[in-house]
């Protein structure tokens, strides 16, 4: 249980308070990019050592992807409320977030196991916690450029995170399907 993967996970959900308390409570939303920059790019390193140290629990296959929804969820939600995110980027981020969450305790209440994640889902991930950590940056730092950056990468990510989430649906279903019977 006490495992560095977890802790690094662990870690990243401490951080929310944090980037909570610099957005509004500092009014700060370069910082709070930086905030929200260091959460996702730790996401990659509680995992990659969970399999490099052979440090891979139940524990960490919970806290990793629990820290991953719950710090997008945080960021884009309160993006929207501080005016950093427009309407419907936000809108489409938390849709997609909550269909695959809804998928994932469906998963869960009916034995199915875990789906793996693919490749291009986090591809779609990193490119999705890039834009709004960009859009933070650029509301903070007056920086219009990088709000141009942050709409093409995150339109596209938006547009793969929505394919990967219908691949994520055909696993499901092939995951829930009724066994043949054998005569």
């Amino acid at each position: 249980m006490l495992t560095i993967p977890n802790l690094i996970s662990t870690a990243r959900l401490a951080l929310i308070p944090l980037f909570l308390y610099v957005l509004f409570g500092k009014d700060d939303p370069a910082l709070a990019g930086w905030v929200l920059f260091v959460i996702a790019s730790t996401d990659w390193i509680d995992g990659y050592l969970a399999r490099r140290l052979d440090q891979v629990s139940e524990l960490g296959k919970l806290l990793d992807p629990l820290a991953d929804r719950i710090a997008i969820a945080v960021a884009v939600i309160f993006g929207w409320v501080a005016n950093v995110l427009v309407a419907w980027f936000a809108v489409l981020i938390i849709i997609r977030e909550a269909l695959v969450g809804v998928a994932a305790l469906v998963v869960l209440g009916r034995g199915g196991g875990r789906i793996d994640v693919r490749r291009i889902g986090k591809l779609a991930t990193a490119m999705v916690y890039s834009a709004v950590t960009w859009f933070y940056w650029a509301e903070g730092y007056d920086w219009a450029w990088l709000e141009g950056s942050a709409f093409a990468v995150g339109v596209a990510g938006l547009f793969l995170y929505y394919y990967v989430m219908l691949e994520y649906g055909r696993d499901l279903r092939a995951r829930l399907a009724p066994e043949p019977e054998n005569e």
